[in-house]
């Protein structure tokens, strides 16, 4: 199912059922289970569009990220980028795709190699990928520099000598490098203080201007989330409940997941604060999934049904929504 607010839109990314499960040991002599941590995801991203993927620590968010960047293949389902299908792909095809997705880590300390200059680093994408000359290289690695704030006489200092901020800008300059068509941000500001978070949102936003790079940017923070997005993704167990652009799925959240997520959102003024939902009940274990729907077990308002029969996404109100009775309980 898709966003049908995109059905005129240059369409760079497309997930069609897009599902990721993980044979893990139940322990000693008890078998092996299925972990589906990825169901039937389906979505569409236009080029220059910010598709933002919210949900708790668990919901499949950054297991969604490594499938869009290749880093490991879907168990079934389709992901076309920029046209090309990589279920049906060969090498060759794969090895072209990878520059034109990238991803920008959490941990920006974490990805970036200690014992390299910064310049050595963001050259090494144009050194693999490109004819260019060392000349040319350094050249185009002092232009993104400058591009992301950053100065000249950083090119030959190491990822220690910078605060949390900058080597975020240097691990945002190297995803950008190859000027890809689709950018996969997993929780690139949590790790930040709020002011530099800030800072970081509207490099994206003006980098995105500029180069009309699609993103997909997975976080918890709702707040960022309606600073940048077009179009949310609401996930809750691997799977999708309730999907469209933003100011539909801000101004109404339909889905009782969404609602208790948006509810928990601070707000500094009185008329932006919502009322307080507070879920009950225990998380389901991805080893042993309830039967139904999955948020039946903390939904106030399950029944028989939701217990035993699995809501499918269907458009509802200007959005797509996976939930039995949400027009009886809005």
């Amino acid at each position: 199912m898709n966003n049908p607010n995109l059905a005129t839109e240059n369409i760079i990314l497309e997930a069609k059922a897009l599902s990721r499960h993980y044979a893990v040991s139940k322990g000693f002599l008890k078998g092996h289970a299925t972990v589906k941590a990825l169901n039937d995801v389906s979505f569409k991203l236009a080029a220059g569009k910010t598709l933002a993927v919210v949900g708790e620590s668990g919901c499949g968010k950054s297991t969604l990220a490594r499938q869009l960047t290749l880093i490991e293949e879907p168990s079934s389902g389709h992901l076309v980028i920029d046209g090309v299908d990589i279920a049906t792909a060969n090498t060759t095809s794969l090895k072209a795709l990878r520059p034109k997705v990238q991803m920008v880590f959490q941990n920006p300390f974490a990805s970036l190699n200690p014992r390299k200059q910064i310049g050595t680093m963001l050259a090494e994408p144009l050194l693999l990928n490109t004819d260019l000359n060392a000349e040319q290289r350094e050249a185009r690695v002092r232009e993104m520099l400058k591009i992301v704030g950053l100065r000249p006489e950083h090119y030959h200092r190491y990822p220690h000598m910078f605060s949390g901020g900058q080597r975020q800008r240097i691990a945002i300059a190297r995803a950008m490098m190859l000027k890809p068509a689709v950018l996969v941000a997993d929780e690139p500001t949590s790790a930040l203080d709020v002011s530099i978070q800030a800072q970081i949102l509207n490099l994206f936003m003006d980098l995105q201007d500029e180069l009309g790079t699609a993103y997909v940017f997975v976080s918890h923070n709702l707040a960022v989330v309606e600073h940048i997005a077009d179009d949310v993704m609401v996930m809750y167990f691997g799977s999708t409940v309730e999907y469209g652009d933003k100011k539909t799925i801000f101004d109404q959240p339909l889905h009782p997941y969404t609602r208790a997520l948006m509810s928990a959102t601070p707000a500094i003024r009185q008329e932006d604060r919502r009322v307080k939902i507070k879920l009950t009940g225990e998380l389901p274990s991805p080893l042993n999934p309830p039967t139904g729907c999955a948020f039946s077990t903390r939904c106030p308002h399950a029944n028989e049904r939701c217990q035993s029969e699995t809501p499918v996404l269907r458009p509802l109100a200007n959005r797509m929504i996976a939930c039995h009775h949400v027009e009886t309980i809005v």
